[in-house]
């Protein structure tokens, strides 16, 4: 199921990132009082009232500037409007009604998008509260006074956002087909793969890096069984972007491999495992999804007896977080290799719902433990009581403990590591769930 995206949205300097740094909890949007800071969008992971949604800060829109950067700006905001679920539009109480603000509300209600309309920066009801009126005006909702900076009306706002949340999400619930979410850099050739697989060109295949700027969703049937392939924009390193618009592939690909059941990520053979493949492959690892590696291009290659050995070890030294993930060396132009995709698909979503009997598990905890004590601190050793599978996609466990402080991730991995001896879990992320018998948990 997919996460809402949320976007915030409105002219520069009216407190767009000051928002969004609280709603995120954190400072990850550069604040600073000088229109124009923010000329990217950021995202942030949130949750309010056990609702997960995805946040994105925006550029400022100036929308009759012919500023080159301005008008970039703009066109970004134009994308994250046309992604999001719902539009934060934030305004300034103090600067009062703008031009710019009615064009923005403007381009707001031809999007058919939910609004919710925040005047920012009423540190006081009393002194503020009749200039929020004027706000009326714009005619998308009625304004919401709020304070970034002082945190005030943040809690009415969140709830007004997530009143827009749930209509969406039970058509994905019922569809039980397996979804892949093809990620990677630009040009490693992702849609080339799908339209191999598929016999037709249906998604553009170009060799400008980012012609594929929206997630495409393609039906593919394979003995029987329908696939869902979701095609993703190319993520490139910051210090190669020419363009603003190519910058917010981030948040196409975060979108995706929300609504992916596993990610198959895309290697280029002639350019070799990259850091940027790691951080591509970290967003999938973070939410748990099951993980194939697909290194493309394998034909333009020149090789040997070792060659594959040594593209195998730099892959998984690069990608040391994801030891699990299957790995697989194909060419979409000829076609290698391409239908042990289906294969792979196949064993690692069976890993990824795979049940453990609570009995099988703690005679597998027990015997770990007897090879490898668990570890100590100032005399006080951590003991295990027992553990058991809490939940699948991905599979994820709960281990009750004396102290969940003297719970070492190494000894967790240990742990891991001795239960993938055991079933395997291919292709699949395990989730550990620590917990005390008072029932606090990490």
């Amino acid at each position: 199921m997919s996460k809402p995206i949320v976007a915030i949205v409105g002219r520069p300097n009216v407190g767009k990132s000051t928002l969004f740094n609280v709603l995120a909890g954190e400072t990850i949007s550069i604040v600073k009082d000088t229109p124009g800071v923010t000329r990217d969008r950021i995202y942030a992971e949130c949750t309010w009232l056990n609702m997960n949604f995805t946040l994105v800060d925006t550029g400022g829109i100036e929308p009759d500037s012919r500023d080159i950067i301005l008008s970039q700006m703009r066109e970004q905001a134009q994308i994250a409007i046309d992604t999001a679920n719902v539009i934060i539009f934030i305004v300034d109480v103090r600067q009062g009604l703008q031009d710019s603000d009615s064009k923005v509300a403007d381009m707001l209600r031809k999007s058919g998008k939910p609004v919710v309309l925040a005047v920012n920066k009423v540190d006081s009801i009393q002194k503020f509260g009749n200039d929020i009126y004027e706000f009326y005006s714009l005619g998308i909702g009625d304004p919401m006074p709020v304070s970034a900076a002082s945190r005030l009306g943040i809690g009415d706002l969140l709830d007004e956002v997530a009143k827009h949340f749930h209509t969406e999400e039970t058509e994905e619930e019922e569809d039980d087909r397996p979804r892949i979410a093809i990620v990677g850099k630009p040009n490693v050739g992702k849609s080339s793969i799908i339209n191999k697989l598929i016999g037709e060109n249906r998604v553009i295949v170009s060799n400008v890096a980012g012609t594929t700027r929206d997630a495409v969703d393609t039906e593919v049937v394979y003995n029987g069984t329908e696939y869902v392939f979701i095609d993703t924009a190319g993520l490139r390193r910051k210090s190669r972007i020419k363009e603003d618009l190519e910058r917010y592939s981030i948040i196409r690909t975060v979108s995706a491999v929300e609504r992916a059941d596993m990610v198959i990520l895309v290697i280029d053979a002639s350019e070799g495992v990259t850091e940027q493949d790691a951080k591509i492959a970290g967003i999938a690892h973070d939410r748990g999804k099951g993980i194939i590696v697909a290194v493309n291009k394998w034909d333009a290659i020149e090789k040997n007896d070792k060659t594959i050995y040594e593209f195998t070890r730099k892959i998984r030294d690069t990608l040391s977080f994801m030891q699990y993930a299957e790995l697989l060396f194909i060419s979409a132009v000829t076609g290698q290799r391409l239908n042990k995709l289906f294969d792979l698909i196949d064993m690692v979503r069976g890993n990824q719902t795979l049940r453990i009997a609570t009995g099988v598990l703690n005679e597998i905890m027990t015997e770990a433990v007897a090879m490898q004590q668990p570890p100590s601190d100032k005399g006080k050793r951590l003991k295990l009581y027992y553990m058991t599978q809490v939940a699948v996609k991905p599979p994820a466990f709960v281990i009750f403990v004396n102290d969940r402080e003297l719970m070492h991730f190494s000894y967790v991995r240990y742990l891991e590591n001795k239960i993938r001896e055991s079933f395997g879990f291919k292709g699949t992320a395990l989730k550990f769930i620590i917990r005390e018998r008072s029932g606090k948990e990490r």
